[in-house]
């Protein structure tokens, strides 16, 4: 480097107008990129710091790092930056804050985990918002759709399909206010724009272990083609303990979303296992995961503006930070509630007394469906607190699994477990088939077994590990039918050869 090339840097930094340029930046205005540029040194994203400058094709300074980096030459021992000539009689050993980088070792720039989505220039914005109502299914088309994956449940899969229609006419409605406010005069706006705000409608599930609960809001997700988080409320703890913050749902939204805001603003985040955050009773010590849990998560769902890392579950120096609105976001809590049955019951004995038609205090034990009479007074005996239920107006309950729901779970929906294994033997040109009984069989194993639809692949696996194993060493097997005798491992399954009209052979496979 001579002493020419020293000095033409600062002409390419700062021009006489105050604006900067870059010449390296230049040869990059004609490459495509969905992403905003990020500064090596801060990491804070272009549409925060303004334009970068392009020290090589992947490595980008803001101008106010390239500032103070100028500022601490020119206050340390560097001496007067006018005089560059001589160059040669500095002594860079000195230089405060200032280390010599080879360049060459930072080619690997920042990845575009950790970057922010360019928003779309407002010359290509439409008038029309995201979301068209016109576009968003009618809640019986939304509930036929749940119908094809999930089997039972009528009354939750009907509150989930008006709720959700019903919260995205909300957001159209926001946003068709805000195209009104930029087309037009504030007054005209305020004579279009009623005044009615309608508020979020986030739901409350509650359910037994195994009812499809987090399937019906992942199928939900998948209908309407919004981005979905799925996060666990037993890794939530209040800021400053060990743990993820209470933001950190909104960071893997905002991940699930590909980075980008505007997508991320209308999504759903689904929060599992929310019972595990009730108040824990006759606790000495600071409630940090339960109770201060749920009023740091107060502001979140009733809409606020939150700052989330982009591309990183916790807050860094290192990692770029950007501003989500959770007032457009769908929260969906749910929980199995484990104990919540003796507070219905001991709410519903009250009203027991003495005599010949009194009830009988041991009438709801044998209620499966009890926490379907569950109630917002129960939900706050068993710990949550009352601000918190009043962010999620919608609460419905899941019915336990019946065998007759069990045995259309494994062959009616659209991937059901039956239909997966017939594919798998498909491919070796094998048909399967299953017995009546035997799925009656499986059914009744599986409800014994109390943890609902999760019980069913596990019986599955483990009568079919034989079947699987085998068939594929004789290519001459056309057809295995399961049995009731082989589901409870009192005989073998039925084989047909290939070209036989009748089954030809019963064995143990």
């Amino acid at each position: 480097m001579n002493n020419d090339d020293f000095k033409e840097v600062p002409d390419n930094i700062q021009d006489n107008n105050g604006e900067t340029t870059n010449n390296i930046d230049n040869t990059n205005d004609n490459k495509s990129n969905d992403y905003e540029d990020v500064c090596y040194i801060c990491r804070r994203p272009e549409s925060v710091a303004g334009k970068m400058i392009h020290i090589q094709p992947n490595l980008c300074i803001c101008n106010d790092c390239m500032q103070k980096t100028f500022d601490s030459m020119s206050n340390g021992n560097f001496g007067n930056l006018g005089n560059l000539g001589n160059i040669s009689n500095m002594d860079f050993g000195n230089m405060p804050n200032i280390s010599m980088i080879n360049l060459s070792d930072l080619t690997g720039g920042i990845p575009n985990s950790q970057k922010l989505k360019k928003k779309k220039p407002k010359e290509e914005k439409k008038v029309e918002p995201i979301l068209d109502i016109h576009s968003i299914p009618a809640p019986h088309r939304i509930k036929a759709s749940l119908d094809d994956y999930v089997v039972g449940q009528e009354h939750a899969k009907k509150v989930m399909s008006v709720a959700v229609y019903n919260h995205y006419k909300r957001v159209m409605a926001d946003n068709k206010h805000k195209a009104q406010e930029e087309n037009t005069t504030a007054k005209q706006a305020s004579n279009k724009y009623d005044g009615v705000e309608i508020e979020k409608s986030n739901m409350l599930m509650i359910g037994p272990t195994g009812s499809g609960k987090t399937y019906l809001v992942k199928t939900l997700a998948k209908l309407l083609d919004v981005p979905l988080a799925i996060t666990d409320a037993t890794s939530l703890t209040e800021a400053g303990y060990i743990g993820d913050d209470i933001e950190s749902v909104v960071s893997k939204l905002l991940a699930a979303a590909d980075n980008d805001v505007e997508r991320a603003e209308h999504g759903i985040i689904f929060i599992d296992e929310i019972d595990k955050l009730a108040k824990k009773r006759n606790a000495n010590q600071r409630d940090v995961s339960g109770e201060s849990v749920q009023q740091g998560m107060l502001k979140l769902l009733e809409g606020s503006e939150v700052e989330v890392p982009v591309g990183a579950s916790s807050k860094n120096a290192m990692v770029p930070m950007t501003t989500v609105d959770t007032r457009n976001i769908l929260f969906i809590c749910g929980g199995a509630f484990p104990g919540l049955e003796d507070i219905i019951k001991e709410r519903l004995n009250k009203e027991a007394s003495i005599g010949f038609k009194a009830d009988l205090k041991d009438k709801y034990d044998g209620d499966e469906n009890l926490l379907m009479q569950a109630t917002v007074d129960d939900i706050r005996k068993f710990g949550m607190i009352p601000e918190f239920i009043g962010r999620l107006p919608i609460m419905f309950s899941l019915e336990a699994l019946t065998e007759d729901m069990l045995v259309k779970i494994l062959k009616e929906p659209k991937n059901a477990i039956i239909k997966q294994y017939q594919k798998l033997l498909e491919m070796d040109e094998v048909r399967l088939e299953f017995d009546d009984d035997a799925l009656y069989a499986i059914a009744k194993m599986a409800k014994e077994k109390k943890v609902g639809a999760r019980a069913l692949r596990a019986i599955i696996e483990d009568f079919m590990l034989d079947i699987m194993y085998e068939i594929p060493k004789d290519d001459n097997i056309g057809t295995v039918t399961i049995t009731k005798d082989y589901v409870e491992k009192k005989g073998g399954p039925l084989i047909q050869m290939r070209g036989t009209p009748e089954l030809a052979d019963s064995q143990h496979v």
